[in-house]
C-alpha cells in the first residue's frame, strides 16, 4: 500500500466523519505514516485538491457511474475522487493513478470495491479535465453561473455570494479567477513577530507589502527555529496587513492600549503585541473560548507588551466603556475568504450562516465601538468578502449610532494596489489579485461628544 496515498485517504476521511479541518489533520496524519518532503507533498496536493474540487469530480464520476452518487459507499467515493485527482489534475501516471488507487480500494473496502473503482476510473481517464467540463456543466451561454459552480467546484450559493461581492468593487468581470484562485495551493507565510525575530531569520522571499512577511520556499514551518520557538509563526499576509492596519490608523490622544476583541487563535495578537510594545502600549487580547484563549496564551508566551489574555464575550465584556484607544474586531465569520487553505469549508457552509452571523458580527462591531475612548479607532475585519459580513455590517451598525464614522483606510495599506472595499473607504483583499486570502478592512473613529451629533 502507497502511504502517501493512504495519508491522503485518511485526511478525506477524518473531514468526512469527523468533521475535522484539512490543514489541522494533515500534519498529524503525516507524521503518523512517517511522510516528509516529496511523499508529504504528494499527499498534501492529492487530500487537499481532491476536496476542493470535490463538486467538479462528483460531476464526472456521476457521469460514468450507473448509479446515484448517493448509492454510492462514502468510502469508495473517497477513494473515487483521489483517483480523479489524479488523473485530471496532477501529473500522475494514468497507469500508475489507476494501479494505486485500486490497490488503496482494495485496502480500505475490498476487493468488490477494487474492480468497481478500476471500472469508473478507466472512464474517467478517457478524456481530460477540460473536455469533462465541458460534458458535464451547464451551457456558458445559458447558465454561465452555473458553469462555473462545476468549472471551479463551488456551491451555487457560493459563486453567487462571491460575484456580487466583486461587482461591488467594480470587478464583476473577475468572478472567473477568483473561482480559479481559491483552488490554487496557497503559499506557506511566515511572519517575524516584531522585538522577538527578525525577518533576516526566516528562510523564504520577503511579501510584498508586509514588511514583517516571508513566502516559505519549501519545508516544514515547524523546522524553522524562530517558529518552533513561538518567536515567528504562519500567517497569511492578509492577516498581517489586517493587524499593520489598526497599528497605522492614527488616533486622538494617548495610544497605550489596544484590544483585540476576537483574538483566538491568536496569530494577530501576536503581531499586535510587538508592534505596541515597540511603542510603549500594551495589549489586551480578549477570546470567549477558553481552548482558544489557551491558543493565544501560546501565541503571546515571551511577547512584550501584553497586557493580559481575558476569557469573556466580547459583545458583554468586562472592562468599562471607553477603555482601549485601539480596538481589532476580526469578527467571526463564514471564511468564505480562506477557501485556499480551507478546503472543505465550501462543502461546509450554508446561506443559513450567513444570516446566522450577521447579528454577532453586527453586536461584536458595535461592543468594539462602546470599548474604544472617543478619538480612538476600530478596525472591523473579516476573512470573508460576502457582502452581508462586510458592507452591510459595517452600514447597518453606523446607522444606529451617532458617535462614529467610517473613515478613509487606503492610507493604511499605500503600496497595495486594487484593494478598494465595496465601501468608499474600506478595503478588500482577492486571492487572485492579491495571493492572499480575501480580508476586508474597514476603519471606524469613535467620536468626541461634542461631535457626536449628527
Amino acid at each position: 500500500m502507497d502511504a502517501a496515498r493512504l495519508a491522503a485517504y485518511e485526511v478525506c476521511r477524518a473531514v468526512r466523519v469527523e468533521d475535522a479541518y484539512t490543514n489541522l489533520v494533515l500534519p498529524h496524519v503525516l507524521r503518523r505514516h512517517g511522510l516528509s518532503g516529496r511523499d508529504a507533498g504528494f499527499a498534501t496536493e492529492l487530500a487537499a485538491g481532491s476536496l476542493r474540487r470535490r463538486g467538479t469530480y462528483d460531476a464526472v464520476l456521476a457521469a460514468c457511474i450507473d448509479r446515484p452518487l448517493a448509492k454510492v459507499e462514502v468510502k469508495v467515493l473517497d477513494v473515487l475522487r483521489l483517483g480523479a485527482h489524479q488523473l485530471l489534475s496532477m501529473r500522475v501516471p494514468p497507469h500508475a493513478a489507476l494501479s494505486a488507487t485500486v490497490d488503496l480500494a482494495r485496502s480500505v473496502a475490498g476487493p468488490g470495491a477494487a474492480g468497481f473503482v478500476n471500472a469508473v476510473l478507466r472512464r474517467v481517464s478517457e478524456a481530460d479535465l477540460g473536455t469533462w467540463v465541458r460534458r458535464v456543466a451547464p451551457d456558458p451561454g445559458v447558465d454561465p453561473l452555473g458553469f462555473a459552480v462545476v468549472a471551479h467546484s463551488h456551491p451555487r450559493w457560493v459563486v453567487e455570494a462571491l460575484s456580487s461581492a466583486l461587482e461591488a468593487t467594480g470587478a464583476g468581470d473577475e468572478l472567473d479567477a477568483l473561482l480559479a484562485a481559491d483552488n490554487e495551493p496557497p503559499r506557506v507565510v511566515l511572519v517575524a513577530r516584531p522585538g522577538r525575530a527578525e525577518v533576516s531569520e526566516l528562510p523564504g522571499e520577503v511579501t510584498r507589502w508586509s514588511p514583517y512577511g516571508v513566502v516559505l520556499g519549501s519545508g516544514d514551518p515547524s523546522s524553522v527555529p524562530a517558529v518552533a520557538a513561538g518567536r515567528a509563526g504562519v500567517q497569511d499576509e492578509g492577516s498581517q496587513l489586517v493587524a499593520l492596519a489598526l497599528s497605522r490608523a492614527g488616533v486622538e490622544g494617548p495610544d497605550q492600549r489596544w484590544l483585540d476583541l476576537c483574538a483566538g487563535p491568536g496569530g494577530k495578537a501576536a503581531l499586535l503585541a510587538g508592534l505596541a510594545a515597540g511603542r510603549g502600549a500594551r495589549l489586551v487580547a480578549n477570546e470567549r473560548q477558553e481552548h482558544r484563549a489557551g491558543l493565544v496564551r501560546r501565541a503571546l508566551a515571551g511577547a512584550e507588551g501584553v497586557e493580559g489574555v481575558v476569557v469573556a464575550d466580547g459583545l458583554t465584556p468586562p472592562w468599562a466603556p471607553a477603555s482601549f484607544d485601539r480596538v481589532l474586531v476580526d469578527a467571526p465569520c463564514t471564511g468564505l475568504g480562506a477557501l485556499r487553505r480551507r478546503p472543505e469549508s465550501r462543502w461546509r457552509r450554508v446561506p443559513a450562516d450567513v444570516d446566522g452571523l450577521a447579528p454577532l458580527q453586527r453586536g461584536l462591531l458595535s461592543s468594539a465601538l462602546d470599548s474604544v475612548r472617543p478619538g480612538g479607532v476600530v478596525v472591523y475585519a473579516t476573512c470573508s468578502p460576502v457582502l452581508a459580513e462586510t458592507r452591510d455590517v459595517v452600514t447597518d451598525v453606523l446607522a444606529s449610532r451617532s458617535d462614529a464614522v467610517l473613515e478613509d483606510a487606503s492610507s493604511l495599506w499605500p503600496d497595495v494596489p486594487d484593494c478598494a472595499g465595496p465601501l468608499p473607504g474600506t478595503l478588500q483583499l482577492w486571492p487572485h489579485r492579491h495571493a492572499t486570502d480575501a480580508m476586508f478592512v474597514a476603519l471606524l473613529r469613535r467620536l468626541p461628544a461634542d461631535r457626536g451629533a449628527r
